[in-house]
């Protein structure tokens, strides 16, 4: 016999109410002590150029806020697309690896097969800044302004090496649209990364690079700034023209920020978009971006994903347009 009999159904309750709490608190707890282990911010660019010192102080100053590391990770590979697309591969999201995000990323399925949808596959967390791109020569090259580097182009058509870092990379698609608007053509040649073709720019191997990151080699008197993508001149280069100021109705607007794999949890996406969003205003990132001629443009992740929407379809269009084909 039971010395201490019970209420069958009070037992039920208490025990039901008792899992409910525990499965609860389960729930709580992870977004609570998170991040409780180092943060892997994946870099989809080689080391060197404008991106990792750029990634590497904020990912700092984000350590400082978390109370945890966030480790630069560099994982290069298709023009940039390959580091960040690795992440839509992934089963779960927990939060603890994030990649940065570009408009190549999304751009890639538009010319390309991949086995990623960028619109579904990723957890958008934040915007962070603009690529700002230029056309850049070397200092002794003998193309003074964008209009005598075209008109040298038309009497050689193909002749004039213009580098590039992937086949659907933007600095490869506006050039492809530069020269076709002139009635030319360049020799795009393919590089890892903005270093290695600011190497081989400064070294007279090339002779043409547009792309960001140019302002430590142009302010250093290696390389020579012809014109901008941007929608103004740049207040740092007197004198510069834009591209659409020259006659060419071409800008660019390629937002850079962060992302996680699809179905983060809420709670943790916004710790990491308010860390980053905190650190964005570090001292020495923003030294960075100014060194790099970047212009900050923060967005929240709901804002940026709905960017990444309007960037795919304006794209698509242009390259239907245009007749984009990569090699």
């Amino acid at each position: 016999m039971n010395e201490f009999p019970v209420d069958r159904r009070q037992a039920l309750v208490t025990l039901s109410a008792m899992a409910m709490g525990g499965s609860a608190l389960a729930q709580s707890r992870p977004a609570d002590a998170f991040p409780s282990k180092p943060i892997q911010l994946v870099l989809p660019f080689p080391p060197g150029g404008s991106m990792d010192p750029i990634f590497r102080t904020l990912a700092e100053a984000a350590s400082k806020d978390l109370g945890q590391p966030v480790v630069l990770m560099h994982k290069p590979g298709a023009g940039g697309v390959m580091g960040t697309a690795a992440l839509a591969s992934m089963p779960e999201s927990d939060g603890y690896t994030i990649a940065v995000m570009h408009n190549s990323v999304i751009r890639a399925p538009l010319v390309q097969k991949v086995n990623f949808d960028p619109l579904k596959d990723f957890t958008y967390l934040i915007g962070l800044f603009n690529l700002t791109t230029g056309i850049c020569v070397a200092a002794d090259a003998p193309w003074q302004t964008l209009g005598d580097l075209l008109a040298d182009a038309k009497k050689r058509p193909g002749a004039i090496s213009w580098g590039t870092v992937g086949a659907i990379s933007i600095n490869r698609i506006v050039a492809e649209r530069l020269a076709k608007m002139a009635g030319t053509s360049f020799n795009m040649v393919p590089f890892k990364g903005g270093s290695e073709a600011f190497t081989a720019l400064i070294g007279r191997h090339l002779d043409v690079y547009g792309d960001p990151g140019f302002g430590a080699q142009v302010r250093g008197g290696k390389a020579r700034l012809l014109a901008t993508f941007t929608q103004e001149p740049l207040k740092g280069y007197p004198g510069v023209p834009t591209v659409k100021a020259s006659g060419f109705d071409i800008t660019i607007d390629s937002p850079m920020g962060l992302v996680a794999p699809k179905n983060l949890p809420p709670a943790m996406a916004a710790k990491l978009a308010a860390a980053f969003r905190k650190a964005s205003a570090d001292a020495a990132h923003q030294a960075q971006l100014e060194s790099f001629d970047m212009q900050p443009n923060l967005m929240t992740g709901e804002a940026y994903a709905a960017y990444a929407r309007t960037a795919y379809e304006r794209d698509a269009k242009m390259l239907k347009d245009i007749g984009f084909k990569p090699d």
